[in-house]
């Protein structure tokens, strides 16, 4: 894989041990990266996904049917929420 590059307009600092830098160092020199551009990349996926699981997620069909069921369905009134929402705030 070819390093960027591209000009980076921002800096990330890191704290870390010893036994982490040394195990980023060797997977960034096993996959022929630096270790900036290790990190970058594999930071950078991982919170591609767990920004992509807020807005796409996948389900069984039979799931899928219950959860759009309960999204169709009329809201349930809820007593103490109802008084809550509707008394006087602080």
């Amino acid at each position: 894989m070819q390093p960027s590059r591209q000009y980076k307009e921002s800096t990330l600092q890191l704290r870390l041990s010893n036994q982490q830098k040394e195990a980023l160092s060797l997977a960034s020199k096993l996959r022929q990266v630096s270790l900036s551009q290790f990190v970058l990349e594999n930071a950078y996926t991982a919170a591609q996904e767990i920004i992509g699981d807020q807005n796409h997620f996948v389900l069984p069909k039979d799931q899928w049917n219950q959860f759009c069921e309960a999204l169709d369905a009329p809201p349930k009134k809820i007593k103490s929420l109802q008084r809550l929402l509707n008394e006087d705030s602080v």
